[in-house]
């Protein structure tokens, strides 16, 4: 039976394909990310106001973090803008349990079970089974989801070695990591200027408004992986969190209407008996 920490993390699972799925179905994803980090960083602005300081010596990591959020979240729009959700998410989720464990081992010198490791591969090859059952995908489509992949391993590491020199202090690294999310608006608008940020407010109130509840959905979904990270091994925390790949497919075929066969069934038993593995 998973514990409480691992059925946590699964919330934390569902939370992240509802908020991808929101990014998603809005047409222009780069104002949708932008809005969402708005909301992302003004709940962080006020957490930050309200708790302690992270000590010093988790600072470089909140800085490091930060700035890779940033990269990921650009990263994120382009594979959207490539791919259909059904295959841009698996893929950038499925790659990124494998080589956070790698990451984990150098860095941080963890080790984990045999079980543990066959239900983080199984995960990973679940996912990407997932991804390639959609059809073709093409170059720019996997090199854009794959460097996805690559960030999200990156700031999952760095935030797994973070906040175990926070002194407990989950909650204040999260925020003070998340106030990064500031410069999205700025790099928003100086691209395409203050105007197309603030028109849709007006135009579309329904966008604006689903992305700043995705922005939200979006801190407690990753707060709670940051939190259990303090104790829990980042391999299989991420690999369970990447669980999400399968809320997502089935969001994809209610929500959006994205075709889900008989093969990518069978992809999400794969995962989900990996997530098992992570469980006993």
């Amino acid at each position: 039976m998973l514990s409480y920490t691992g059925g946590l993390v699964l919330l934390a699972a569902l939370l992240h394909a509802s908020w991808n799925a929101m990014l998603h179905g809005n047409r222009d994803r780069f104002l949708s990310m932008t809005w969402m980090s708005i909301a992302i960083a003004g709940v962080s602005t006020f957490v930050v106001l309200i708790t302690p300081w992270p000590p010093v010596a988790a600072w470089p990591y909140i800085v490091a973090s930060g700035l890779v959020h940033i990269v990921y979240n650009v990263s994120l729009v382009r594979a959207y803008r490539h791919g259909d959700l059904a295959q841009a998410y698996p893929i950038a989720r499925g790659s990124s349990p494998l080589l956070v464990t790698l990451g984990a081992a150098l860095f941080a010198h963890e080790a984990i079970g045999i079980l543990h490791a066959l239900g983080i591969a199984m995960i990973s090859g679940g996912m990407i089974a997932l991804a390639l059952q959609g059809g073709r995908v093409s170059r720019s489509s996997a090199l854009a989801a794959l460097t996805t992949g690559a960030t999200i391993a990156l700031y999952t590491v760095i935030d797994g070695i973070g906040v175990r020199l926070s002194d407990g202090q989950a909650l204040a690294y999260t925020a003070s990591m998340f106030l990064f999310y500031w410069l999205m608006p700025v790099l928003f608008v100086a691209r395409r200027g203050l105007a197309a940020l603030s028109t849709p407010i007006r135009t579309a109130p329904m966008a604006v408004g689903s992305s700043l509840a995705g922005g939200l959905v979006s801190i407690a979904a990753y707060g709670i992986v940051i939190w259990a990270m303090q104790s829990g091994a980042m391999g299989t925390v991420s690999a369970l969190r990447e669980t999400s790949v399968v809320f997502a497919m089935l969001i994809g075929r209610v929500f959006l209407r994205e075709t889900v066969n008989g093969k990518r069934w069978l992809a999400c038993v794969i995962v989900a008996g990996g997530a098992v593995c992570l469980g006993l």
